[in-house]
């Protein structure tokens, strides 16, 4: 008898587990979309929202963030049940919005387009869902996962010149990618050295990553020089398992990904490249860039800003490279070396060398490294788009080449 007492009694415990649970959750989407409202969720690769509740036609919501210490903006999520309908979205956490609002999709995430010029707003948009519009998604920025980089490489499958390698396996078992590009046969003049995603929510820099792969694999003298001169290596994902799970990355507890490089690595990304690359180099690496996007409104943050190194000598090599990225730029996006931010200045003033831009400043043969920021959706007033951060990455591709080899252009 005592034992079916304990038993029942654990059983009604967790019945009532269970219930305060489910009322803390909230109506399931099976409910919802019962009861016409619109079904909101980040079930896909790179999801991230919370949905507190929705009152008429306007839902409350926020995004999730996670293990980060104080705010950031990152959120992507996907609408459903809302066609013909024009709802409004609140968001209670901060300011999440670019001066651009919200980037959507109404193809399931193939293309994309920024819903205003001007979007006074940073925390309200309202949307008017085509009849037709079984889904739409939504997200801070143009979105960039594993699948979207599988697309982009999809095109040179069998293609010498481009090596597809795993740097390593992120902490949750995702392979991390590794990419060599150009001269991976034979001795190269040069190597260099791209990363991306240090910070998992910075994805329209993936775009420009893209843009520098595509010149040096292009049918042109570019390409051409290249894949004689030169071995590029990229990783396009330091933060896999972020990207993938929807993170913000930037200020992840106890401390991020590019902040991870003094020292003895806690994440297995960061490892591996401090592993990898110095035997990669045998001496040849030149050059060290990384791609990352700042915050999301106001002065530099929307600009195309090179942030300066702490080591004098390299400083003064970005700066060379700096004036010729701005004498070449014939693309979209404005660039003005008046925006970049020297080390000491504003908020480049990190006591420590712990980020990748200090790491790859002191090895061994390597003149130019810094971080390039790329704005999220406005820079110098053009749009940033996957068209115009790729045509910005070409620019990057060919400032390289003068500067390691000017009499080659």
């Amino acid at each position: 008898m005592l034992t079916n007492f304990r038993v029942m009694r654990c059983a009604v415990s967790m019945f009532i587990a269970a219930l305060v649970a489910t009322i803390a959750a909230g109506p399931t989407s099976a409910t919802r979309a019962a009861a016409g409202e619109p079904v909101i969720d980040a079930d896909f690769p790179g999801g991230n929202i919370i949905v507190e509740r929705t009152e008429g036609d306007t839902v409350f919501l926020r995004q999730d963030l996670r293990d980060t210490e104080g705010h950031w903006f990152y959120w992507s999520m996907r609408v459903r049940g809302a066609a013909g309908r024009t709802l409004t979205f609140q968001f209670t956490s901060g300011d999440v919005l670019s001066r651009r609002g919200p980037a959507y999709s109404l193809d399931g995430g193939k293309t994309w387009a920024w819903l205003a010029d001007d979007h006074p707003d940073g925390r309200r948009f309202r949307f008017a869902f085509p009849a037709e519009a079984d889904e739409v998604r939504f997200c801070t920025a143009v979105p960039y996962v594993e699948a979207d980089l599988k697309r982009f490489l999809r095109q040179y499958e069998g293609n010498t010149h481009l090596s597809v390698e795993e740097l390593t396996k992120s902490r949750k078992g995702r392979a991390v990618e590794r990419l060599r590009v150009g001269r991976i046969e034979g001795e190269p003049d040069v190597r260099i050295l791209i990363t991306c995603r240090h910070h998992a929510c910075e994805t329209m820099a993936a775009w420009v990553l893209e843009g520098m792969i595509a010149a040096a694999l292009a049918d042109d003298d570019l390409g051409r020089w290249y894949r004689q001169h030169v071995e590029l290596l990229a990783v396009p994902f330091v933060d896999k398992d972020g990207v993938e799970d929807g993170d913000q990355g930037k200020n992840r507890k106890p401390h991020d990904h590019n902040r991870d490089y003094l020292g003895d690595p806690i994440y297995p990304e960061v490892a591996a490249l401090k592993d990898f690359v110095p035997r990669w180099s045998k001496g040849k690496l030149v050059a060290a860039l990384d791609l990352h996007c700042p915050t999301l409104r106001g002065g530099k943050n929307e600009q195309l800003s090179f942030v300066g190194s702490r080591y004098p000598s390299v400083w003064e090599q970005q700066q060379k490279f700096a004036e010729i990225v701005a004498r070449i730029n014939s693309g979209p996006l404005p660039y003005d070396p008046k925006h970049n931010v020297p080390f000491g200045t504003e908020w480049n003033k990190l006591p420590e060398a712990k980020s990748f831009s200090a790491w790859a400043g002191a090895l061994e043969g390597v003149r130019l490294a810094g971080t390039w920021e790329i704005p999220y959706a406005n820079a110098g007033g053009k749009a940033v788009t996957v068209e115009s951060a790729r045509s910005f990455g070409r620019t990057l591709a060919e400032a390289l080449r003068e500067y390691l080899a000017p009499s080659s252009r």
